[in-house]
């Protein structure tokens, strides 16, 4: 496994060897928010002989996969697709090179989904493109006004300048959804983050983002990363994963500047990062 962003034409030594018959990517990754350069992944997986498998989540309708050379695309339909945080539904689409080899799968497991989960999927898709633009635009205000707080040492959100894999998402997607990761400084205990987030009141703690509600997640990447670090220390703290639902923005920032008032009291911050003042 390594960082298939990093991968080209001209980095042959992380790329896969003949043993190799199945590449997965997710892009961007769900917790670090890493942009892949998908088209040159599949070019080089294809030519050693592998199959590109890409779990597609993050970008129904903003993202092509077959196009950028995927032969099997997974999405949680639980997520954007079902929109409203009551189904739990997974679909494959695939090549017509790969498709009898995942129809058998499908059939041997034993998991089609019931009558009701396609109904409530089916009427998810109806508002899915109006929903994920506005997730886009509240998630963006959110991103932007963070990024601006003395607590946040930095907002990873592929729409943002700042990001450092911002132009290959830009040249790709069509757009973002309301997820993105934000690093608080290092001077923040758990005590002070676990007081944070349990003052939040419009943010619910969760894993399953896509719903319209705003969710917050402690996470440690380097727990499930097995070569290429994350960043942690020299300024950058605990991470944390926001999903921003359809509540009006304005009203979740005002909530995360009451949560960052109690982490900087339980953290004893004076001075700017504590006086900081909400929009």
């Amino acid at each position: 496994m390594t960082r298939p962003h990093r991968w080209s034409p001209w980095n042959r030594s992380s790329s896969p060897n003949g043993r190799t018959k199945v590449v997965f990517v997710e892009s961007p990754g769900s917790l670090s928010l890493e942009v892949q350069d998908i088209p040159a992944v599949s070019a080089l997986a294809h030519a050693r002989g592998a199959v590109v498998v890409m779990d597609n989540t993050y970008g129904p309708t903003l993202f092509r996969p077959f196009e950028a050379g995927v032969d099997v695309s997974y999405n949680a339909a639980t997520k954007y697709i079902g929109g409203h945080s009551d189904l739990m539904m997974g679909l494959i689409a695939c090549s017509r090179e790969t498709y009898r080899k995942v129809k058998r799968s499908v059939m041997e497991l034993g998991c089609p989904p019931g009558p009701d989960d396609c109904y409530l999927a089916l009427r998810g898709l109806r508002t899915l493109t109006v929903r994920l633009k506005q997730h886009e635009q509240n998630g963006l205000v959110v991103a932007r006004w963070l990024e601006a707080r003395p607590e946040v040492a930095r907002v990873i959100h592929p729409l943002l300048p700042s990001h450092p894999q911002h132009h290959l998402f830009i040249r790709d997607f069509r757009g973002a959804n309301g997820l993105f990761t934000i690093q608080l400084r290092d001077m923040y205990a758990p005590n002070a983050v676990n007081a944070f987030i349990d003052s939040l009141k419009l943010f619910g703690l969760g894993y399953s983002w896509g719903g319209y509600e705003s969710l917050v997640l402690p996470i440690d990447i380097n727990a499930v990363r097995s070569v290429a670090k994350f960043k942690y220390g020299d300024g950058y703290g605990p991470t944390l994963r926001l999903h921003v639902g359809l509540e009006d923005p304005h009203d979740l920032c005002e909530d995360l500047a009451q949560a960052l008032v109690v982490l900087n009291k339980v953290a004893g911050v004076v001075g700017d990062a504590a006086l900081f003042q909400a929009p």
